[in-house]
């Protein structure tokens, strides 16, 4: 699907959850290594790019370095990969899955980075991040403690079914913590994927990551 026919699908879900909602596109770059394929989303209009590993990252932001991208970061972050990332600049870290990873990154920061807390909502083993239950107090030990992080709001991954009253549940798990923590600055609700962003807009979310379903038509 090409980004126009992607913010069309986009507008259709906001409207059914409320007309005041606004929802970015972070368009997921790990199905291609050839930088001509974003440019020509670029060229289409979207402006936010997410990567899921820091080498990849790299050799992108360097190839598309005249393009003022919005970089995402929404891997796993390994703690031996922070200098690197830093190095690159994002514009955000969507993937805090720890209070020892946000330590670790503040402490090699030079300056605060923009972040998100990563929640493991469907409670699967193979998915990476922290806790339903511990997510408002880690979030809220880092606001007071790290000053490098500069926390923005939640992130999560759908559940991995076909029951869609399985996906929703775990949306609406990590949009009533994002209300928790709202008082405390969270502004960013970031859920859907290629699969989920219709289910996840109307759950709530205002950042969906979609990466196969709109790189596929620029390729």
């Amino acid at each position: 699907m090409t980004l126009d026919e992607l913010i069309q699908r986009v507008e259709a879900a906001r409207l059914r959850r409320s007309e005041h909602l606004i929802v970015q596109i972070v368009a997921v770059t790990k199905y291609t290594n050839d930088p001509e394929v974003l440019k020509r989303l670029y060229n289409d209009g979207q402006r936010a790019f997410g990567e899921n590993r820091v080498q990849d990252m790299e050799g992108k932001v360097k190839a598309l370095s005249d393009l003022p991208i919005e970089w995402h970061f929404i891997g796993n972050l390994q703690k031996n990969k922070i200098n690197k990332l830093l190095k690159l600049n994002p514009f955000m870290i969507q993937s805090i899955n720890s209070y020892e990873l946000a330590e670790a990154i503040n402490k090699r920061a030079d300056k605060p980075v923009r972040c998100l807390i990563e929640i493991n909502s469907s409670g699967e083993p193979t998915k990476h991040g922290m806790e339903p239950e511990i997510a408002v107090d880690t979030y809220l030990k880092i606001k007071e403690n790290l000053p490098n992080i500069n926390l923005q709001g939640v992130m999560t991954i759908g559940a991995h079914t076909d029951d869609e009253k399985a996906i929703r549940e775990s949306f609406r798990k990590t949009y009533k913590i994002f209300e928790e923590l709202k008082p405390y600055g969270a502004k960013i609700c970031s859920m859907g994927m290629s699969g989920d962003f219709e289910i996840a807009i109307e759950e709530g979310s205002n950042m969906i990551r979609v990466g196969s379903a709109l790189l596929n038509s620029y390729m």
